[in-house]
């Protein structure tokens, strides 16, 4: 398998996207769902990984929009035949360098509740609980994190 930043403008990651979103819809109401779409991923704050399998194809991805004081994590998501192999630890740690390497060590994420696969990774990759933040409201469909990694110049 093979990470890289990619455009998610792309006929596979738009699909893995969409399969996220037929996922997520029904799950919580419509004030509870916080995707970005096409356009946000595809600004230059915006570092967007994809895994793509040894045929090429795209079978995994997700987003850090790099805002001023954190990263935030977007649009994670592993197609079902390809989980269990690690593949959502190792994009995260990816996105996560990546993110350091442009100055970035504080990251914090967004998830629904009954996502508890997601919230479990998440504590495993050093996640913590947290309040809301940035232009969140506290919603009980909702469970917010945060990661500060500290850099090896401190």
């Amino acid at each position: 398998m093979k990470i890289s930043l990619e455009s998610p403008n792309q006929p596979d990651v738009r699909q893995l996207i969409q399969e996220l979103d037929d996922y997520q819809i029904p799950l919580y109401p419509a004030e509870s769902h916080h995707g970005v779409d096409i356009g946000v991923l595809e600004q230059p704050n915006v570092l967007f990984g994809v895994v793509r399998n040894e045929a090429g194809v795209a079978v995994a991805c997700g987003a850090i929009v790099l805002e001023a004081d954190y990263g935030e994590l977007k649009r994670m998501y592993t197609s079902p035949a390809q989980r269990g192999q690690g593949l959502a630890r190792r994009l995260l740690a990816f996105l996560e360098g990546a993110a350091q390497a442009r100055g970035c060590h504080a990251f914090a994420l967004e998830t629904g509740y009954l996502q508890t696969e997601a919230i479990t990774l998440y504590q495993r990759c050093g996640y913590s609980l947290c309040g809301p933040f940035g232009d969140y409201l506290e919603d009980p469909n909702s469970v917010f994190m945060r990661k500060t990694i500290l850099s090896a110049s401190l």
